[in-house]
Order: C-alpha cells, then structure tokens, then sequence
C-alpha cells in the first residue's frame, strides 16, 4: 500500500504544482492587461482544482492535521466539506467553461450571439452564485462525515484511515437527491455544448476546404481553444461517471474497500491533475513567455 500511496502523492503534488503555474500565469496576466472571460474562468478553476487535490482523501491537508494533533473529527468534517464545495466548483465551472467558448464561437446571426458581450459583466456574478450554491449543499458533509468509531452499531461506512460515514437522514437524503440532480444536468448541459462546438468546427472546417488547400490551413487560437474544451469535457465526463459508478458499488456493498477507494482516489484526483497540464500544452500564450524567458535567461 505505500507505493500506491507515493503514486497518489505524485499525482497530487504533480497536480499542484501545474495548477499553481498557471495560477500564477493568469495573476500575471491580469495584472499586465485586461483579462478575457475565460481567463477569469480558467483563474477560477485552477484554483478550486488545487484546493481539491490538498483535500483528496488522506493526503496533503489530511496529513497536516495529524502533524497539528488536531481532533480527528474535526479534520474529518472539513477535509470532507471542503473537498465536496471544491467538486462541485469543478463541475460547475468547468460546465461555465463549455458554455461560455460555446457562445464565444457562435456564428454572428445564432441566438447565442447576442449573450457574447454580456459574459464579461456578469461573470462576476456567476462565481458568487457557484460558491453561494456549493456552500449551501454540500453542508451536509458536515454531519454525515466524522472520525472512525470502531462500534458495528452505528453502521458508519469506513472510507479512510480515520474517517467514515454515518447514516444519513431525511435531509441530508434530500440534499443528497438535489446535489445529484444538479451534477446530471450540468454533465447533459456539458454534452449539449460539446455536441454544439463539434458541429461548429465541422461546418468551419467544410467551408474553409471550399476556400482553400487543406495543406495551408491553421487552427485560429478559437478553434484551439474550443479543441481543448472538448477535451477536457469529454475527460471530466468520463471521470465523473467512472467516479460514479465507483461510489454507488460502494454504497450498495455498505463498506469501501481499500483498494477501490484507492482506485477512486486516483479517478478523482485524474481531472484537476490532467486540466492543467492541457492547458500548459495548448496556450501558445504560456509556450511565448516561456520561450521568451528562457532566451534572455541565456543570454544574459
């Protein structure tokens, strides 16, 4: 189990690491120009990204609390509730995204087009109402999580070292029913803009055969960008009903094993590790300043 552990702390720490650098790229950004809409949102997203791997199971935050000798009910219930508003930031947001580079790569006479200049004044707006919402709902965490009791009457379900479940009431099951609900609407809303963007970029990709060779064409920054929205939807789609599917065997077997707790460890940390790291790759932006960097770097 130690070298499955070191694996999770190599994917956290790698995981961090990118999302602190674009972090930081982004503050640079905003602090030298003025900031697009989905810099903000991508700003946004590695930030939430970063605090949900500090957060992910018994790794980073979890780890310092215990160096802190701090009650282990306590760490469990805020590890729990944090790591819950932090997934759920990661969903909205990342649905936030798709919309946005949807509307964004909309022809001038859709519908859509007329929402392309309201996404910067109400963007703001949108952040304050994620956060306002995750808060609210993933409260329940705060009750249904708590430290291990070795007693079998309490029916907990043991999902790390020193934490567990409790069983949940009539509230937190309502809670539970609309948090469930709010992630299969914004996985459908997710698709419906990926399905929207494919055929955006098929329709440009026919005409601009018609106009000229397919040998000179080059993808326009909007087109790269909207490439790596798709996929990174398509990967958090995956992940989250992969996680899914992991957490409802779980529930319906009454224990969480170690090894598929493990496994379900590495399929949540998966996505805010993999986002950064497309990012990196497809913002000709960070590859510029690099570049340019390590050149006067050289010579001087």
């Amino acid at each position: 189990m130690s070298s499955i552990k070191n694996v999770l702390y190599f994917q956290s720490a790698l995981g961090v690491l990118a999302n602190m650098f674009l972090l930081f790229f982004y503050i640079f950004i905003f602090l030298g120009h003025r900031p697009k809409p989905m810099d903000l949102i991508s700003c946004q997203l590695n930030f939430v990204h970063i605090m949900m791997l500090l957060t992910a199971g018994d790794i980073w935050i979890a780890d310092l609390f215990e160096s802190l000798n701090i009650e282990n009910d306590f760490k469990c219930k805020a590890t729990f509730y944090i790591n819950r508003v932090m997934r759920g930031l990661s969903i909205c947001i990342t649905c936030h995204l798709s919309m946005v580079q949807a509307v964004t790569i909309s022809p001038t006479n859709s519908m859509l087009a007329k929402f392309k200049h309201t996404l910067k004044k109400y963007i703001i707006y949108v952040f304050f109402y994620f956060w306002l919402f995750n808060l609210s709902f993933s409260s329940n965490q705060i009750f249904s999580a708590g430290a291990y009791i070795n007693v079998s009457v309490t029916n907990q379900i043991k999902v790390s070292k020193y934490c567990s479940h409790f069983p949940m009431n009539n509230i937190r099951d309502l809670i539970l029913l609309v948090t469930t609900l709010r992630d299969v609407f914004l996985v459908g809303v997710m698709l419906t803009t990926s399905t929207y963007m494919v055929i955006i970029l098929f329709r440009h990709q026919r005409q601009c055969k018609h106009l000229h060779s397919t040998r000179h064409l080059r993808a326009s920054p909007e087109k790269r960008a909207t490439k790596t929205i798709l996929l990174l939807v398509v990967f958090f789609v995956f992940m989250y009903w992969v996680d899914f599917f992991i957490s409802s065997t779980s529930i319906l077997l009454g224990r969480y094993d170690p090894v598929i707790l493990t496994v379900q460890k590495f399929v949540m940390n998966a996505y805010p590790t993999i986002t950064p790291l497309v990012q990196i790759s497809s913002d000709h932006r960070i590859c510029q300043q690099v570049f340019l960097k390590g050149t006067i770097f050289f010579f001087f």
